[in-house]
């Protein structure tokens, strides 16, 4: 942080500012001439948390796809498609036990060995063959969407939680003023809180995994230099088959997450899909920390789209995308 700031002081002093703008539209009771020009603190609010959770959402799904794409050089554009088919397991499971949480290692193991019959059967043969990669897992998407369509129906699925997690919880953060001079809380679903918690302790721990552990180490080196890693004597295809089960169980795990505070429904596959591959590219393709960075700010220029610029919401997703891509292609924490 130090030597960015030593480096780039205006940017430095202009992130500062909007931090600190932003922390007061946060916590501060907002002026009469201030809601005229914005709208309601409240809509402003709900917007911004709508975001940021919506960006842990896209995370779980970004994070498997950054791990196989990013970092093992697979071109699995299916991965919207596992993301469809967890949220298909965690429904009827969930439908069937009557347990929230049996969801998602249900739909973990499922994909996962879903995922590990793609790396086996497909991307092993295909490998550093991108275009291959990219054709034969378009065709797999579109099997799986036909199959998924003629098993489940076309409706919508709504995945219940738990009653612990139902409801709101009222917040600290102020949203207005009573006549009286009472301050009124903001409150927002107590699921999406607990969700997007969940997501930053499977960010950490996949950072740490890859980053602290003699298995992120053969990983890393794998992607680097297979030929020298296996010369050592480190079994590399079995190491890769875990790293893509892993990849596409979290695929699964976030097609749970979205069934429960969104739904479940034939087209998800493809809006998921490309969300992920615009998180990777803002991001940086093979880093964790850019894959939250890059979900948390499609997340809210999403969010923020809907609310303030409905017309050009999804515009402006893309318009990020091309801006990062033109001042830094390697994506904002992606290695050169």
């Amino acid at each position: 942080m130090r030597a960015f700031a030593s480096r780039h002081p205006f940017w430095t002093a202009l992130i500062a500012l909007a931090v600190a703008i932003l922390l007061w539209l946060i916590f501060a009771v907002w002026p009469k001439g201030l809601i005229e020009v914005i709208g309601r603190k409240k809509v402003f609010l709900n917007a911004l948390f709508n975001g940021i959770t919506l960006g842990g959402l896209y995370f779980l799904v970004a994070s498997g796809f950054t791990l196989i794409f990013g970092l093992m050089r697979n071109v699995n554009l299916a991965h919207g498609s596992l993301y469809l088919l967890g949220g298909y397991v965690g429904f009827f499971v969930a439908d069937w036990t009557g347990y929230w949480l049996l969801a998602f290692p249900a739909a973990f193991i499922v994909v996962g060995a879903l995922g590990i019959l793609m790396q086996i059967f497909v991307f092993r043969r295909m490998e550093g063959q991108d275009l291959r990669q990219t054709l034969v897992t378009i065709g797999i998407s579109i099997v799986m969407a036909d199959l998924m369509l003629w098993g489940f129906g076309g409706d919508f699925y709504n995945i219940t939680p738990p009653e612990w997690l139902s409801g709101p919880m009222e917040t600290f953060f102020v949203t207005g003023q009573k006549r009286s001079g009472d301050l009124v809380y903001m409150k927002y679903p107590v699921v999406r809180i607990a969700i997007f918690a969940a997501s930053v302790v499977i960010g950490v721990g996949m950072w740490l995994l890859l980053n602290r552990t003699r298995i992120g180490m053969m990983v890393r080196a794998g992607v680097d230099d297979r030929e020298m890693l296996s010369a050592t004597g480190a079994r590399i295809q079995l190491v890769f088959v875990g790293v893509f089960a892993f990849g596409a169980g979290l695929a699964g795990v976030a097609g749970v997450v979205g069934g429960t505070f969104q739904s479940v429904a034939p087209g998800e596959d493809i809006r998921f899909l490309l969300a992920s591959l615009v998180v990777v590219i803002v991001g940086g393709m093979g880093s964790i920390p850019g894959a939250a960075l890059g979900a948390l700010l499609i997340g809210l220029a999403e969010q923020f789209g809907s609310v303030y610029f409905p017309t050009y919401a999804v515009v402006l997703t893309f318009l990020i995308m091309v801006i990062v891509l033109a001042f830094r292609p390697q994506g904002l924490l992606g290695r050169a």
